[in-house]
């Protein structure tokens, strides 16, 4: 190919400082390095984890360097690879992730978690392994969000950070797979182990808490109780398998004390999935007490929840589950491969379809609560 080795230029929508919109620029995207993969990046959903480190870093998100690129949930095509690689070639279909998966670390080879730390300390700080990202504008470095950037039409991450998938999967829906949808799933099942008709009640019903609401649904459970302030969720609520659906808003007292009472003593699980430690609470004290399991998957990295010691000693668990649990690069093929069989659920996630040129519509979609999830088609712009 005529872009392999070479330096590519392409569009990306640049965060320049926090807090302001999303600058459409010409960036420069380098030639991967060893063990690294360049991407053409073809959609990428648009996750609230992005447009909170934009407009509340500092608050519920640590502080990381700008300029950056964000987006890290998405889908694509190797354009080439750097040295060392094995396992990709040019052409294939790939999900990039922001977690890696060596399969060689303590834990990787352990069932226990999947939380491998290949790289992490600098993806989390914006580069690459060797200390610097691949991704530069008007000649200076842009760093790339958890190590992904996918709001650029190319990309370049490790290759302990790509999952392969299928040639037929579209890229499009899958791309759904590589954040939101992954987490609320997995937390029901994997973090939650929801059992045949259990209850169960999901707190927050975006792309993570319909996935967890799927999880459930898939899981067999009697009652799947779906909360959130937006009545505007609870049609889609029931279409991917929640049997009520409550506003917190609609009543006086706290919503966790409603739950209690319309399960008669509370729910098997609870699943937090917005990342606020009040809802947290909230969750944890709407489980039943000898064994109630609460799961948290909402995001934040800064803010500290508060519980009652009694609560948990009356035998509930509290836990909490990065990406669903899933072994990223080993597991997120099969999870593409569910949902090609139709096992799973993708395309009623997604409620809109842009260009990058829009990307800044899809935050003020997302933040108005209009949204579910919307796709960004990279190579339209």
């Amino acid at each position: 190919m005529a872009t392999v080795g070479k330096v590519i230029t392409c569009k990306a929508a640049v965060a320049w400082e926090p807090g302001k919109p999303l600058c459409i620029e010409e960036v420069e995207v380098a030639p991967p390095k060893a063990h690294e993969v360049r991407i053409k990046v073809v959609a990428t959903g648009v996750c609230h984890t992005d447009w909170e480190y934009l407009f509340e870093t500092g608050k519920g998100m640590k502080f990381r360097p700008f300029p950056l690129v964000l987006g890290h949930e998405a889908a694509g095509i190797v354009e080439s690879t750097g040295p060392e690689v094995t396992r990709f070639s040019p052409g294939d279909k790939v999900i990039p992730l922001f977690l890696p998966y060596c399969g060689e670390c303590e834990r990787c080879l352990s069932p226990k978690t999947n939380h491998c730390k290949k790289n992490w300390t600098n993806m989390q700080a914006g580069v690459l392994a060797d200390g610097t990202s691949r991704i530069s504008c008007k000649g200076q470095q842009v760093y790339q969000f958890l190590g992904v950037s996918s709001f650029s039409q190319y990309t370049v991450v490790p290759d302990t950070s790509v999952a392969k998938i299928r040639s037929d999967a579209p890229l499009d829906k899958v791309c759904l797979l590589g954040c939101g949808v992954s987490t609320g799933y997995g937390a029901a099942i994997n973090a939650g182990k929801v059992e045949k008709d259990s209850s169960c009640a999901v707190f927050g019903l975006g792309a993570v808490g319909l996935a967890a609401v799927m999880g459930c649904k898939v899981a067999m459970a009697r009652r799947i109780i779906g909360v959130d302030i937006n009545p505007n969720k609870f049609e889609k609520a029931r279409q991917f398998g929640a049997t009520d659906c409550i506003n917190p808003r609609d009543y006086s007292k706290p919503i966790q004390e409603v739950v209690v009472e319309k399960t008669g003593g509370g729910v098997d699980y609870g699943l937090e999935c917005v990342g606020s430690p009040a809802i947290m609470n909230a969750a944890f004290e709407s489980t039943r007490d000898a064994w109630g399991t609460c799961v948290i998957a909402g995001w934040t990295e800064t803010e500290v929840m508060s519980i009652s010691v009694e609560k948990l000693l009356m035998g509930r668990t509290l836990k909490g589950t990065y990406f669903g649990g899933w072994k990223s690069v080993k597991d997120v093929p099969k999870l593409v491969d569910d949902y090609m069989n139709r096992k799973l659920k993708l395309d009623e996630f997604i409620t809109e379809k842009l260009p990058l040129v829009q990307i800044n519509k899809a935050f003020g979609l997302l933040k108005s609560g209009k949204s579910i999830r919307t796709v960004i088609s990279l190579q339209d712009s």
